[in-house]
């Protein structure tokens, strides 16, 4: 195995990774054939195309299987929805460790430019009406995402609140049952709407969202500019620049997997025993 597949997908990663991937029936032809290409190897090189923003075809051949074949296993991982089980996995890890912070969370979105028009795209008020996408997160106090989405772009961002917040899965916890609902959000002044609040409210959430008129909007605040050091942090997956791909799930997954790798790498500080605020 070579040095790049170990440092893409280091042991514990892979650890993690088997226990949401489907076991795969192979079927060799009679008389023999290829023999099918290691899970690990094509995950290394699926987490290489996000992170390098490569196209497929550009993968390396150090990765052993064909770009085709590591095309394929994307697509069926992504219908499996293995992306939001491992990051699920991981999120599991880190709040039975203590690790995550539900005092204070935040809430926020980006948009990024779609190259090709497909589901989930709309013109974006803020880019001159170009085609766009939108992704939409909550994190905890410490920027580590919770939960994730994808709109057009052209889609408010008060709209993603409540589908944000219900998407949050329950999460194991150091000590009593699994949570799934912050204490308190922390919240730009595109969610400054009164039924949005009521909605918290009764969910038994404080809500901490900046007001139209009154608040700056030249401040973040200071507890809401960690979700957008998340968004820096997803950044640093270069196919998050720009959305290359038609299919939505397929957009979806690479979002996925840049919030699981940010998760993991909180993760492997944890197991390491750092505590310099690394993600």
């Amino acid at each position: 195995m070579t040095y790049l597949v170990e440092r893409l997908v280091a042991d514990e990663l892979w650890v993690l990774f088997r226990r949401v991937v489907p076991p795969t029936e192979v079927k060799r032809p009679q008389g023999g054939g290829r023999r099918r290409a290691g899970d690990r190897e094509a995950l290394a090189a699926i987490v290489f195309v996000p992170t390098s923003g490569c196209t497929w075809r550009q993968l390396p051949p150090v990765f052993g299987p064909c770009w085709q074949t590591v095309y394929r296993r994307f697509a069926q991982w992504s219908r499996d929805r293995v992306w939001g089980r491992l990051h699920r996995v991981i999120l599991d890890e880190l709040g039975a460790r203590g690790d995550l912070d539900w005092s204070r969370c935040a809430i926020d979105s980006v948009s990024v430019r779609a190259a090709k028009r497909g589901p989930l795209t709309g013109p974006n008020p803020t880019d001159r009406g170009k085609m766009g996408s939108k992704i939409h997160l909550i994190t905890d106090r410490n920027g580590l995402p919770l939960s994730l989405g994808v709109s057009g772009a052209n889609m408010h961002d008060s709209k993603g609140l409540e589908p944000l917040v219900r998407g949050i899965l329950p999460i194991r916890s150091r000590r009593g049952p699994r949570r799934r609902k912050p204490a308190k959000l922390h919240a730009d002044k595109g969610y400054d709407y009164d039924h949005l609040r009521r909605w918290l409210r009764q969910r038994g959430i404080r809500h901490r969202i900046a007001r139209k008129g009154i608040e700056s909007s030249h401040r973040l605040g200071r507890h809401r500019w960690v979700v957008e050091r998340t968004v820096s942090w997803l950044a640093g997956c270069r196919r998050l620049h720009r959305r290359y791909e038609h299919k939505a799930e397929h957009f979806l997954a690479f979002v996925g997997i840049a919030a699981a790798l940010i998760a993991n790498r909180r993760l492997n500080t944890v197991w390491m025993g750092r505590s310099d605020g690394a993600p």
